[in-house]
């Protein structure tokens, strides 16, 4: 049998694989059996793993991560084409890539038409999906969730899967069993929560809206925030902000901007619509501010509560 799964969901798709070798038999003899590949591999490479009896095992797997990302030659294609459905009866493979495929790729048309291929797309959840996918991972710990709480998650944490599923247990655990999971559980546990409302702020900034820059600035500082904490935060997504824009600028796309700024996928979608907001030479001028302010604020020659004051007021007021 082969498999062929894509898709940017990656954690759903390692569920959906745990699930499978779990009916495979006796877990360390399994391991024993398993051959992992990645990248760039040869037919030679690939065919000798996948030919190797099993072991006192009745099955051997095999594992290729992101062989079409790499690229393989007509020539791989052609071999592969034709191995594929005379695969050893003992073998499972797996083709695992982190990226869709399109219908017309040549293994996947053959994954979705011969006996032995099985092929499966791994798309991340959005919109409903996505809080359909909280509330069940919610049941299925054992408790409930508010509708509020499942749009803060929602919003907060994107469709990170590994991401969310962590918040739940966290989550969970505080509820207790049979308990619902509140918005202001949400507010007080996630380190999500911190970092949305930071990015609520910079969009009044970036939207030019003063008093809502304010309103929130003020509520954070209601909550007992740190005033050395939020401009430590301002920092952070100043610097953020002017990375993504010079990204932008060069031609990247939010994938891209992930990849290089180590960033969520999510969070980078976030980073990369605020960038538009400003230009690169406003995000200069203002990460220079924030040295000033820094600077002055630890050798007193300035009150960091009363600079950032200053600062927000001048930043919404800037045409």
């Amino acid at each position: 049998m082969f498999y062929l799964f894509h898709g940017k969901d990656a954690y759903s798709r390692q569920e959906f694989l745990s699930g499978l070798l779990a009916k495979q038999g006796d877990p360390e003899m399994l391991s024993l059996n398993t051959t992992r590949l990645g990248g760039k591999v040869t037919f030679a490479e690939l065919q000798g793993a996948c030919d190797a009896m099993p072991f006192l095992s009745r099955v051997r797997v095999v594992i290729i991560e992101n062989l079409f990302a790499s690229s393989p030659d007509k020539a791989f294609l052609d071999k592969l084409e034709d191995y594929l459905p005379n695969l050893p009866e003992t073998t499972r493979l797996f083709f695992l890539e982190g990226d869709n495929l399109p219908d017309s790729h040549r293994i996947v048309k053959l994954a979705g038409k011969a006996k032995a291929g099985h092929v499966k797309r791994f798309d991340l959840p959005e919109g409903g999906e996505l809080d359909r996918w909280i509330r069940q991972h919610v049941e299925e710990s054992g408790g409930h969730i508010a509708p509020q709480a499942v749009q803060l998650l929602a919003a907060n944490v994107g469709s990170d899967l590994l991401a969310l599923r962590n918040e739940i247990d966290k989550l969970a655990l505080y509820a207790g069993p049979g308990g619902t999971i509140e918005a202001g559980d949400v507010a007080l546990l996630s380190p999500y929560a911190a970092e949305a409302s930071i990015f609520d702020l910079v969009d009044a900034l970036g939207n030019r809206q003063p008093a809502q820059a304010a309103r929130l600035f003020q509520h954070k500082l209601d909550e007992g925030a740190d005033p050395f904490y939020l401009f430590s935060m301002f920092i952070r997504q100043f610097r953020l902000l002017l990375q993504t824009r010079s990204l932008l600028d060069a031609g990247q796309r939010p994938a891209g901007i992930a990849e290089q700024l180590k960033q969520r996928p999510f969070v980078a979608e976030k980073l990369a619509r605020q960038a538009r907001g400003f230009s690169l030479a406003q995000l200069e001028h203002i990460y220079r501010r924030l040295l000033e302010i820094d600077v002055e604020a630890k050798t007193g020659q300035a009150d960091l509560l009363t600079a950032l004051h200053l600062l927000l007021a001048g930043l919404t007021g800037e045409e």
